[in-house]
């Protein structure tokens, strides 16, 4: 997850463009495998086994590695030596920027320098084990003040943040949170979960980010926008608050009811209560991240 901050990190320092990030995210996309993909490679596992670790990620929130171990495919020792192999995502960030001449190496040095100081980071490798860290990080780069059970939202947006990873791909940084009385859409899904902790979330974007969405999901190439697409949408939606539902009652005995999802399309979400705009820029198009905490 480190990448997606320092990414977030560099453009409010006004260090890259948008467009430079995109084109970073591109080249990352093109050059960092998945744990699964290193496994098969390695000879370790087969394909079979790494489409039924990504299946189970689909009922737990868990790592790959965890999982694969879980599952009988991996040793701790395979999982270490995997490890070793795959490039820690921010050094691949930071090496193509170098690399693009956007940025020199001193420079370089010196914003993880700052990154690491600002944000009392002390091991980047290990960012994603530092539950605390993380938290603070999303608290500092994303939430507004005054946010409402601000740490059922951090422990959300921590969940959307990983199954973004493990279901889409890591090549995104995500921006800002602006807070709007009402949100214009363009292809939007919707979905109100019920309970003692009661929300409304939403994923909304162009049909061609969709487009790219839903292949990435569902692993098949879309050629045009129809209902698989937007079935594929409000898949991920539903799937990302079942796995929150199963996290909030296992954690703190919270009980959530999830509603069906709902479609809007070229019109105006309003909700009762403010709703946060995160805007997630991908190498593919940009998806705008919805969230409103209902009122009590």
């Amino acid at each position: 997850m480190h990448t997606q901050f320092f990414g977030n990190f560099l453009l409010n320092k006004g260090v890259i463009t948008p467009e430079q990030l995109i084109e970073v995210l591109k080249i990352q996309s093109s050059t960092h495998k998945k744990f699964g993909t290193l496994a098969i490679h390695s000879g370790y596992m087969s394909a079979s086994e790494v489409a039924d670790v990504y299946i189970t990620q689909t009922h737990y929130d868990k790592h790959f590695g965890e999982l694969a171990m879980e599952l009988g495919y991996l040793t701790p020792a395979q999982v270490d030596k995997l490890l070793t192999i795959q490039l820690p995502n921010y050094m691949l960030l930071g090496q193509i920027l170098v690399d693009q001449k956007i940025l020199t190496h001193i420079e370089l040095e010196n914003l993880i320098t700052e990154y690491k100081s600002e944000y009392e980071i002390y091991d980047l490798d290990l960012l994603e084990e530092q539950k605390n860290m993380v938290d603070k990080l999303l608290s500092s780069l994303y939430l507004p003040e005054d946010l409402p059970q601000a740490q059922n939202i951090i422990s959300y947006l921590t969940l959307l943040f990983n199954n973004l990873v493990r279901f889409i791909g890591e090549d995104f940084t995500p921006l800002n949170v602006m807070t709007l009385p009402e949100v214009p859409t363009n292809f939007c899904v919707s979905q109100v979960v019920d309970g003692t902790f009661a929300f409304l979330s939403a994923l909304d974007m162009d049909h061609e980010t969709a487009l790219a969405f839903a292949s990435r999901y569902v692993d098949e190439e879309f050629e045009e926008f129809d209902e698989y697409v937007s079935a594929s949408m409000e898949d991920f939606l539903n799937l990302h608050n079942g796995l929150f539902s199963v996290n909030m009652s296992n954690d703190y005995t919270l009980e959530l009811h999830l509603q069906p999802p709902t479609i809007h399309e070229n019109t105006i979400l309003s909700t009762d209560s403010p709703a946060y705009l995160l805007p997630i820029i991908y190498s593919f198009g940009t998806i705008n991240f919805i969230f409103s905490v209902t009122k009590s």
